[in-house]
């Protein structure tokens, strides 16, 4: 079976290549089997846990490039007057944010789509490719932003934000 074990950022290869398609959290990876659309398998084996982009391509050991492609998934389109204020509460969460010109794309998550009914969004059920920002401190994602016991542990409900209210 054939072995990737490098990798090439999008923008950074060209010509024609197989693909392999995978939703937002199969696309972060070390070491995996996997099918090509194309039916061909291989081994993923990188030397840490990457998270591959749409576009990006892992090189196989004949040289030949397999495109990695966002697979449609379960998304929320989040959309409303300011946008701005929206995306800080999802950025806020830490959720994963894909970032367009008049709507932001979630994944799907009923508790955030309640809190953002609150703020202003309509958010919208779609299958659609995922693709979010990476991040000022790198490209992707590094971890799971789970709270458990943790040294990470803190709290994410800030409440003062001008106005009294009861709970």
């Amino acid at each position: 079976m054939l072995i990737a074990q490098t990798y090439k950022r999008a923008g950074d290869w060209e010509g024609d290549a197989l693909s392999v398609t995978l939703d937002y959290e199969g696309r972060f990876l070390r070491r995996k089997k996997l099918t090509t659309d194309q039916g061909e398998a291989f081994v993923l084996d990188l030397g840490q846990t990457t998270s591959l982009d749409h576009g990006d391509a892992v090189e196989l050991a004949d040289g030949r490039l397999v495109e990695i492609k966002a697979a449609p998934e379960a998304v929320l389109i989040v959309t409303g007057e300011n946008l701005a204020r929206i995306g800080w509460h999802i950025g806020n969460r830490h959720t994963p944010c894909q970032i367009e010109e008049d709507r932001l794309l979630i994944q799907d998550d009923p508790v955030i789509a309640h809190m953002l009914s609150h703020v202003g969004a309509k958010c919208e059920k779609a299958t659609l490719p995922f693709t979010p920002e990476g991040g000022a401190y790198g490209h992707g994602r590094t971890h799971s932003h789970e709270h458990g016991n943790s040294a990470h542990d803190h709290s994410h409900h800030h409440h003062d934000h001008g106005h009294d209210h009861a709970h």
